[in-house]
């Protein structure tokens, strides 16, 4: 299977401008042959927005979702995300897997907030991702401060997890996660992870780029720079 990882700009809270990005992306992973395409923490509206969490803050049946899965459909690829989900009078930052056929195939809430600004604009979520299949692996879903967790990734890996995609914000000063804490992840897991972060800055905080897809042996099968990237990459066997 080939997967696609998208850094990406900032969204700022620009939907319509993020969603057009995306959009694009989705088209040429699907031209290179991808199967599913990897896209930041809180795509929508934006990470550094608490602003506009609750304020733009959607349910998975919503505008956001309805569009996205159209654009799988229009694509042949699928895309997994973060957003703002709402679910009554709760906003949860979650991160949700559809299929290029525009199906959910995996929904998480992120339980590990990190910071006050996610603690005051973010309920956490209260369990862990399942396990779903995609192209025939094993897949779960984590969001950035979640895959630091090593109890968090052998979770997944006690469910049979083979992939694991982390949608992730994360910002310049902690390097130390794409170098070091990623491919141990992978390593210890004996699992491929595919981790989509930023690059740029947003409303005053610089996120430090460097995208990458580890191997189960702690390589990396693809890595980004600091700036605007799509990563595509063969997968390679696992188990």
């Amino acid at each position: 299977m080939k997967l696609a990882v998208y850094q990406s700009p900032t969204s700022d809270g620009n939907v319509e401008d993020a969603l057009s990005r995306l959009s694009r992306m989705l088209m040429a992973a699907a031209q290179a042959g991808a199967e599913m395409l990897v896209a930041p923490e809180l795509y929508l509206p934006g990470y550094n927005r608490p602003d506009l969490h609750q304020k733009l803050a959607q349910d998975i049946n919503g505008p956001w979702c309805q569009r996205l899965a159209d654009m799988c459909r229009m694509a042949g690829c699928g895309v997994t995300l973060g957003w703002a989900e709402r679910d009554g009078d709760a906003v949860y930052n979650s991160a949700t897997c559809f299929g290029s056929d525009g199906q959910v195939l995996g929904h998480y809430r992120k339980l590990q907030l990190f910071g006050p600004m996610e603690a005051e604009s973010f309920t956490a979520g209260n369990r862990s991702s399942e396990v779903f299949d995609l192209g025939g692996m094993k897949t779960g879903l984590l969001i950035c401060y979640d895959v630091e967790f090593p109890q968090l990734v052998e979770g997944l890996h006690a469910k049979g997890a083979d992939l694991i995609l982390v949608p992730t914000a994360n910002p310049v000063g902690y390097e130390h996660v794409q170098h070091v804490l990623i491919p141990a992840r992978a390593y210890d897991a004996g699992a491929v992870i595919a981790y989509a972060n930023y690059c740029g800055d947003e409303a005053g905080l610089a996120f430090s780029g460097l995208s990458l897809i580890a191997g189960p042996d702690a390589a990396p099968l693809a890595s980004a720079g600091k700036s605007e990237a799509l990563l595509i990459v063969d997968l390679p066997a696992v188990g």
